[in-house]
């Protein structure tokens, strides 16, 4: 297994990451029929943290599917009710389980309870809360975007009565041969986000050495098991860890983010990575104990 700081589970970690969107919807906003997510204010675009954490949770579950090893279960899983994860729990810990019981046999097998964390309180046999080291926050974009929305033909419509109308029109309907629709893309965007590993809520969950290297790989390679009409080209193209000497941190995050910067254009007209140039690092003279591992950029 690859061996470096960034992967010491007693150590503080802050991330900073940059994300390129060429022609592609990063994340769309259901309550605006899935246009882009903008800054309102800034016209700036947005990147949940729920987003990035799906694509995790998706990339971990088609590793341990390659080679399956018990604790890499995925909790927040489609197709699979909460409540009955919490069941799983009671049923293997027997009939004197008790929920404290219940939420390390939680932790212990399932990936994205040890580092996200989850509110596992629904149901009969609730599991309580667990808060979870590995924290990420919005993305966003370094310049405003310009959300474009493409009209597309499908050359069949949906319904069969409309097929037959069409084969054979009448008076009252006509039928139709195709169907029109909608696809939303970012031209161009560049997206910077940063995340946070705790050291001693890391403790309380189990999180291993193991668990940080696959989290890394996974992050590298979440785009890449990703892809589909509207995320045709995302691209993870910086990753930089501030590794801290201890488990509660010897400087501010925000402090060291400050020292990776990619200059804005102020304005949309980026079409790609190269037109922002070379992000600029200070880490010449970083904080006593503190360390900065580039796995990407």
């Amino acid at each position: 297994m690859t061996t470096g700081i960034h992967l010491d589970p007693t150590r503080k970690h802050d991330f900073l990451f940059l994300i390129e969107a060429t022609d592609s919807n990063p994340n769309g906003d259901p309550d605006a029929g899935g246009m882009p997510r903008t800054d309102p204010v800034s016209g700036q675009g947005l990147i949940t943290d729920v987003a990035i954490k799906r694509k995790i949770r998706n990339t971990v579950a088609l590793l341990n599917a390659h080679q399956p090893e018990p604790g890499y279960e995925i909790y927040v899983e489609a197709g699979v009710a909460l409540n009955a994860q919490h069941e799983r729990a009671y049923a293997a810990r027997g009939d004197k389980a008790t929920q404290a019981d219940a939420r390390a046999w939680m932790c212990q097998n399932f990936y994205d309870v040890r580092m996200f964390g989850a509110v596992m309180s629904t149901g009969k046999k609730p599991a309580g809360r667990v808060q979870g080291p590995m924290q990420i926050g919005f993305s966003r974009s370094i310049d405003a975007i310009t959300p474009l929305e493409i009209g597309i033909t499908r050359v069949t419509p949906t319904k069969q009565e409309d097929v037959d109308a069409f084969n054979n029109p009448t008076e009252n309907k006509k039928g139709k041969e195709t169907e029109m629709g909608t696809k939303h893309i970012v031209p161009y965007a560049l997206y910077c986000g940063t995340g946070h590993f705790s050291a001693p809520l890391a403790t309380r969950t189990g999180v291993t050495t193991k668990d940080l290297a696959i989290f890394w790989r996974a992050f590298q390679l979440m785009f890449e098991h990703d892809r589909a009409s509207a995320r045709g080209s995302l691209a993870l193209r910086g990753l930089y860890i501030f590794t801290h000497d201890d488990a509660f941190g010897r400087a501010p995050s925000h402090s060291l983010f400050d020292r990776i910067e990619v200059k804005q254009l102020h304005d949309a007209t980026a079409r790609s990575f190269t037109d922002y140039g070379t992000p600029d690092i200070d880490d010449t003279d970083l904080p006593a104990g503190v360390t900065l591992t580039r796995l990407i950029g």
